[in-house]
């Protein structure tokens, strides 16, 4: 096994990043493999993760009927099993897709989460998440009927993924005096507070 590393260093404004990159050339793997380690989710990874991803991938088919769509994927809420077919679900229609969830798994971006065995969720697309005494929870979406439920043995790592995204969220969002109602990208709700 040979070895390489380097270290990146990038700076933006007073802020300073380190990134350790290091490659491991291993004669007895079939295919290269990525592996991110960091203490939280930011931007920056959930970027990097997308573009790796752009480099190999190509779009993800969805069939409806007779015809094959190329759909956004930030359009997509959930994909979810039905017997032996797996669904991709936009706020208005259902398609097919020829992979497993599994699959799936690895080819989505990171807003992407396992949620049950037969469901994964499109973090983004959250509008609530409601919690049950039986110990299941459900998730609902901006704008559509369509709910899914989330098992009590994935509802801690969803709710630790919505937390990273809404802290990354609120990192990003900055208030101008001058523009008070700007522009706040997805946020539901905007609390205001005028001090004395």
């Amino acid at each position: 096994m040979c070895k390489a590393v380097v270290i990146m260093e990038a700076s933006k404004g007073q802020e300073r990043s380190i990134m350790k990159v290091r490659i491991e050339l291993d004669p007895s793997m079939d295919e290269p493999e990525i592996l991110i380690r960091a203490p939280r989710l930011t931007q920056e990874l959930a970027q990097l993760q997308e573009s790796i991803l752009r480099q190999k991938l190509v779009p993800l088919a969805f069939y409806k009927e007779r015809s094959e769509y190329f759909l956004d994927l930030a359009n997509i809420l959930f994909f979810e099993t039905d017997g032996e077919k797996i669904f991709g679900h936009t706020k208005d229609e259902a398609y097919e897709v020829k992979q497993k969830l599994y699959e799936l798994e690895e080819l989505l971006p990171i807003t992407f989460c396992r949620i049950s065995k037969s469901t994964i969720v499109n973090a983004k697309q959250i509008y609530s998440l409601e919690k049950s005494f039986s110990g299941n929870s459900t998730v609902n979406f901006y704008q559509t009927h369509k709910q899914v439920h989330v098992s009590r043995r994935y509802y801690q790592v969803l709710k630790e993924r919505l937390n990273e995204m809404r802290q990354q969220n609120e990192k990003e969002i900055s208030w101008d005096p001058l523009d008070p109602f700007g522009s706040f990208g997805n946020c539901t709700r905007l609390f205001y507070k005028m001090g004395n």
